[in-house]
């Protein structure tokens, strides 16, 4: 990625009130959600550049990369803007669980009952 490109993807984020933007972490190959996190402009910037998934914490207030404590890291096979660019779907190589809680993704704890639709 050049520096212009780089600029341009950064400049067209739309990020919300807070200055952050969500991200959808995806499994690369399996298509699987593991979770989302936030991400501001710097964080965006890490992720695009680095090849690791940055997020912004907005508990702590700090940047952080999953696995960096953990060993259950997450690198970065390409990302999109939806339509709107106010949201980032990141596909990654997911190594180790995704959920702090010690789940394959953060999505499989808690499964609501719904009403199933029909067509």
């Amino acid at each position: 990625m050049t520096t212009t490109e780089l600029e341009a993807a950064l400049d067209r984020a739309a990020f919300n009130g807070d200055g952050l933007l969500p991200a959808v972490i995806q499994q690369w190959d399996t298509r699987e959600v593991l979770m989302l996190g936030w991400m501001d402009r710097e964080a965006l910037r890490r992720t695009l550049t680095e090849g690791r998934v940055t997020f912004w914490s907005r508990s702590r207030q700090e940047y952080w990369r999953k696995g960096d404590t953990s060993g259950h890291r997450q690198y970065v096979k390409s990302a999109a803007f939806d339509c709107d660019a106010d949201t980032l779907l990141v596909e990654v190589d997911q190594v180790g669980v995704a959920c702090h809680t010690g789940t394959r993704t953060c999505f499989d704890g808690d499964p609501l009952r719904v009403e199933v639709g029909e067509r």
